[in-house]
């Protein structure tokens, strides 16, 4: 499985030493050096890893981090001259999922990233194992065992957080569910984050099923949401 890999770095040099280092492991490197167009970069390249730091020109790396975690949960590791023990937990607080302090050895970095990899490849191989079963509810079919799905016979691209949300809801057709539930089945009470997650998911899935004409995610007002095929 071929991995991306997005440096957010407005130091040049070093983002390009890094880059260098990754390459040989043999992963995707893209670089950008703002917080703006690293968040640009985000979105078009869809990175398994984000090393990104704090310090940036134009859109701080808190800010874009909180953006990227709002729609995705790829994995990010936060590279910043601060050491200060707050900021680790600020930075850890806000969704990122490693931290490490400049000076540091690309080898390290690279050695991080590796780590954040074979998590999620682990997480994802024991949610196939247990949840082998393919679900098909109206011209919806969603296979948990291989986290793919597919709207009227064509492909629809979820992130990994999106297809368990709607395969949370899909399974249990017609019943409304909280916020709250909807957020503990698929991030879970140990998670950093807020239900504020849920909406945003829930907006992104429909836009995505929006395009097939599948009206599915109703929302029942003041009481959360509900999946009722059509």
């Amino acid at each position: 499985m071929s991995h991306t890999i997005l440096i957010i770095e407005d130091e040049k040099e070093l983002a390009s030493i890094v880059a260098a280092y990754l390459k040989i492991e043999g992963f995707q490197v893209e670089i950008a050096n703002d917080g703006k167009s690293g968040l640009e970069a985000f979105h078009r390249f869809n990175p398994s890893v984000v090393l990104l730091d704090i310090m940036l020109p134009l859109l701080d790396g808190i800010e874009v981090c909180k953006e990227i975690r709002a729609v995705s949960d790829a994995s990010i590791i936060i590279i910043s001259a601060k050491n200060g023990e707050m900021d680790k937990v600020i930075a850890l607080g806000i969704g990122a999922d490693d931290y490490v302090t400049k000076p540091f050895s690309p080898i390290e970095v690279v050695a991080r990233v590796k780590a954040q990899i074979r998590r999620y490849e682990k997480m994802l191989h024991q949610e196939k194992e247990e949840n082998p079963s393919t679900l098909v509810s109206g011209e919806l079919m969603l296979t948990k065992s291989s986290y793919t799905a597919t709207a009227k016979g064509e492909t629809l691209n979820l992130t990994t957080k999106e297809f368990d949300m709607l395969y949370y809801l899909a399974s249990s057709p017609n019943q409304v569910f909280s916020k709250e539930q909807i957020y503990e089945a698929v991030w879970g009470y140990n998670e950093c984050g807020d239900d504020n997650s849920v909406t945003v998911y829930v907006n992104r899935i429909r836009e995505k099923l929006d395009h097939y004409g599948l009206n599915y995610i109703k929302t029942v007002w003041g009481a959360g949401y509900k999946f009722f095929p059509q």
